[in-house]
């Protein structure tokens, strides 16, 4: 899908990059919350930037170099996301791994490009990363380079979700800047115009990250399928239930169940659930066959997860050990 506008929590902070246009850092980092449009951002910006005949500093989305950018084709343009993980070809389970790393040739192919002449004279080039935590030790230290001696009229835009995980000297090389989580108004007004149910109750599930809330309405197989897989306790199929979570990323994934979790607990103790009162029966219910002692072990085997959602290993791999887990934290009753 392409954007053609900033989100309305964006604009401000639009206006004070625009303004810059002729004197920006080498290299913006780009971090915060998933779900509040950091990478739209950056791609709209970068769009924005390179237009011909900009309206207010905003792409006019018709000049050539507008419909260059929205076909993939602008050529002082780049964008590196992680390559794909190659698959067994020997497996005959459904791929679901998702693309996890940003390769040292991919920086290096990166590198040739930007020796070449430039599509124009002097014109600006731009460079977005996503996520830039996707970079891996060599990729790392091979964009370091670059950043330390930055060619002429080049812009790096890096987006970061886990500003941490970034090595310490790519940040240090970075004007930070920390992107908005929308005011809670703002994000339920955006919501409703996106024609969302329940805006509120969808907002505080996902920590005021509009976008997800989004993604999710649009599927709607995470209300419909994931919490009845998951109502099912130690009857839960794995199979069917990792490909869900996959379509949710892996970090929405494991806090979705930490949150289920977290009112499972709730329920232990007859208090009201927070984050899924619909699903109070089904919770209650699996309350009753509910080992305590593996319950807390889930829980810190899901903040471990957290720590490494990122990590190479595949994705399925690491959710069905998870759900394996959860489904032995029921005592059955035969």
């Amino acid at each position: 899908m392409i954007i053609n506008n900033f989100y309305p929590w964006h604009e401000s902070l639009r206006q004070s990059i625009i303004i810059q246009k002729n004197r920006l850092p080498h290299a913006l980092l780009l971090h915060g919350r998933i779900g509040t449009g950091k990478f739209d951002f950056a791609n709209l910006l970068s769009k924005s930037l390179l237009c011909d005949q900009p309206v207010q500093g905003l792409a006019c989305h018709t000049c050539a170099k507008c419909l260059w950018f929205e076909e993939g084709h602008h050529p002082d343009f780049k964008l590196i996301t992680p390559e794909e993980l190659v698959q067994n070809e020997e497996s005959s389970k459904k791929k679901t791994n998702k693309k996890t790393q940003i390769s040292v040739d991919q920086i290096r192919q990166l590198i040739q490009a930007l020796n070449l002449t430039n599509h124009g004279t002097h014109s600006l080039r731009i460079v977005l990363i996503h996520p830039a935590e996707a970079l891996n030790l060599a990729s790392a230290n091979a964009l370091l380079k670059i950043l330390e001696e930055p060619p002429n009229n080049t812009v790096f835009m890096l987006v970061c979700h886990q500003v941490q995980r970034l090595l310490p000297t790519i940040a240090s090389r970075c004007q930070a800047i920390a992107m908005p989580v929308p005011e809670k108004d703002v994000a339920l007004n955006w919501l409703k115009m996106q024609h969302v149910s329940e805006p509120e109750v969808m907002l505080e599930y996902f920590g005021g990250a509009p976008l997800n809330v989004l993604d999710v309405h649009e599927s709607m197989r995470l209300s419909q399928d994931l919490f009845k897989q998951l109502g099912l306790g130690a009857q839960l199929d794995i199979f069917s239930c990792v490909p869900l979570l996959i379509e949710c990323g892996m970090e929405q994934a494991v806090l979705i169940l930490q949150k289920w979790t977290y009112d499972l607990w709730l329920s232990l103790y007859s208090i009201q659930q927070h984050y899924h009162y619909r699903h109070g029966r089904a919770l209650q219910g699996l309350a009753k066959s509910v080992n305590l002692a593996l319950l807390m072990d889930f829980q810190r085997q899901l903040i471990e997860a957290k720590q490494t959602a990122n990590h190479p290993l595949s994705q399925e791999l690491q959710l069905e050990s998870l759900l394996l887990s959860y489904k032995k934290v029921f005592v059955r009753s035969h």
